[in-house]
């Protein structure tokens, strides 16, 4: 698996590989508490947001992630983040999380049109078998966004994480394995159409 930082850019979208560079556009738009309502690490002060691009770097350097800072092409402003993570070369496969947008990029089409960025090259570059994707298990709108893209659910890691309050996570976990990505391709294809026809 090549797992090498590259630009992904679609028409309304670019994901770009994350550096410590782009820490101050993050810093505009990274502390509204409900895009880490359900995250275990919680992001609410500037020294929250180094460690959280400090770690994702060192991370990249690593071999096991891939970020990238989410750009909004029509405004040329970055909206979020997202990665891949746990990246396993000998047995090609690799998570696809860490997705945030702020609120007013949300449902609009910008995150279908990322996912299906991250999932081509996942597929058709790096070689994956399986791509999994993950959240809380009171995150339905998280839920039902993976099923919207095509994720088939595997089931729940009980007492997977504790949370900042001291309540117990558990996760459910959604995939995408190669055999399934030229009918996900056309799923997400036709619904990036209808987003933005």
């Amino acid at each position: 698996m090549k797992i090498i930082p590259v630009v992904l850019e679609g028409e309304h979208v670019r994901l770009e590989p994350m550096t410590a560079e782009h820490l101050p556009a993050l810093s505009r738009i990274a502390f509204d508490a409900d895009l880490w309502r359900w995250v275990p690490a919680p992001m609410r002060t500037e020294d929250d947001l180094r460690a959280y691009v400090e770690a994702a770097l060192a991370l990249q350097h690593a071999g096991t992630a891939m970020p990238w800072v989410t750009r909004e092409k029509s405004s040329n402003r970055i909206v979020g983040c997202t990665r891949f993570s746990d990246i396993q070369p000998a047995h090609r496969t690799l998570e696809l999380g860490g997705t945030w947008l702020i609120s007013e990029c949300q449902g609009t089409g910008l995150n279908v049109e990322a996912k299906y960025l991250q999932l081509q090259h996942a597929f058709e570059s790096m070689g994956a078998m399986r791509v999994a994707l993950k959240t809380h298990h009171n995150n339905l709108r998280s839920q039902a966004a993976m099923r919207a893209l095509g994720a088939k659910e595997e089931g729940t890691f009980r007492n997977h994480m504790i949370m900042p309050d001291g309540s117990i996570r558990h996760s459910v976990w959604f995939s995408v394995i190669r055999e399934e990505w030229p009918e996900t391709k056309t799923h997400l294809e036709r619904r990036m159409a209808r987003f933005f026809a």
